[in-house]
């Protein structure tokens, strides 16, 4: 792993870039709140890779023991999806959303929720094929470009260049497309598996426990299925109680999505339900964060990589022709 270039700046500018009034709610539970302690904001320029479940070459770890990251995939599902929100919400706190393309143009109200509450969008993929790496090349980058396409057009506005690969399953060729994309890549360090278990309970003691051995990390979550949404105020109340932090990540510049997508997309958002367009659970609060509450904000601006087989060639040939 190798070092980043980072600091300090002051966190106005990037809260109000990337949250609306609507989203800098006025906590109604000091007492419970597990809050926002930083702001990490991510220059996506050079397409690096966050977390350590990969064989792959990563950024060095941008959090302190005992931070995390807390990250949604799948998504979204409005009797999931709308419960972790209002968790979220109780708790005073923030996530990432990776939504899948084709959920997230369906239903379009839920994803501006997310972002009226303050939290990120990224992209997880049209149809989340299971291993990209098993896809030809092309197949594989119109699943993320018709992912991020979606998100953004269902989303109304800017969506952040982050990607999460469906299975963690990442390749050098398409990191390397995401690089020349300006898309940050996001695989994990703690993995609740509530994909695969039942019991909230089960969920939330296997995130403690692990979060707990790793001192924090980017943690992973599904707004998929109940058990998650019934998990999450243990998960969240057992975080603060054993002192951990969260750090909510925002991107220095909003993703690109392909405009050529927009047409295809189009009567496909327009194809909503109507009951898809009406969120069913609590609506945000509208009160704003006092301006001496807002976190700081940490810029992150790492530098680029030789991913391809073309580019550490390249790499290594630059190299040699510059040795003494």
């Amino acid at each position: 792993m190798r070092r980043f270039t980072a600091h300090a700046i002051a966190g106005l500018a990037v809260f109000a870039a990337w949250g609306s009034p609507a989203s800098a709610t006025e906590c109604k539970d000091p007492a419970k709140a597990l809050g926002v302690s930083r702001i990490v904001e991510i220059d996506t320029a050079n397409g690096p890779m966050f977390g350590a479940v990969t064989k792959r070459d990563t950024e060095e770890r941008f959090l302190a023991d005992d931070e995390v990251v807390l990250t949604f995939d799948d998504g979204p599902v409005p009797w999931v999806t709308g419960p972790i929100l209002d968790t979220l919400d109780a708790f005073c706190t923030k996530a990432t959303f990776f939504p899948v393309g084709r959920m997230a143009i369906s239903r379009p109200a839920l994803v501006k929720d997310i972002l009226a509450r303050g939290h990120t969008l990224g992209g997880h993929t049209w149809s989340h094929p299971n291993n990209l790496r098993r896809l030809s090349r092309d197949k594989a980058v119109d699943q993320i470009e018709r992912g991020f396409a979606a998100v953004a057009l269902a989303a109304g506005t800017d969506i952040a260049p982050f990607f999460r690969f469906p299975g963690l399953n990442d390749s050098d060729e398409l990191l390397d497309y995401l690089q020349g994309r300006n898309i940050a890549s996001f695989t994990v360090d703690v993995i609740s598996n509530d994909s695969f278990i039942s019991s909230p309970k089960a969920i939330a003691e296997r995130t403690l426990r692990l979060t707990t051995a790793q001192r924090g990390g980017i943690l992973l979550f599904h707004d998929l299925k109940r058990p998650t949404a019934r998990a999450l105020p243990a998960i969240l109340a057992g975080l603060k109680a054993r002192g951990f932090k969260v750090v909510h990540l925002v991107p220095k510049a909003p993703a690109t999505p392909l405009a050529t997508l927009d047409a295809e997309l189009q009567p496909i958002l327009a194809k909503a339900k109507p009951s898809a367009l009406v969120p069913i659970y609590g609506s945000p609060a509208q009160a704003r964060t006092r301006e001496g509450d807002r976190p700081r904000v940490t810029t992150l601006a790492p530098e680029p990589r030789a991913r391809s087989r073309e580019a550490q060639a390249a790499a290594g040939a630059a190299k040699t022709a510059g040795a003494p």
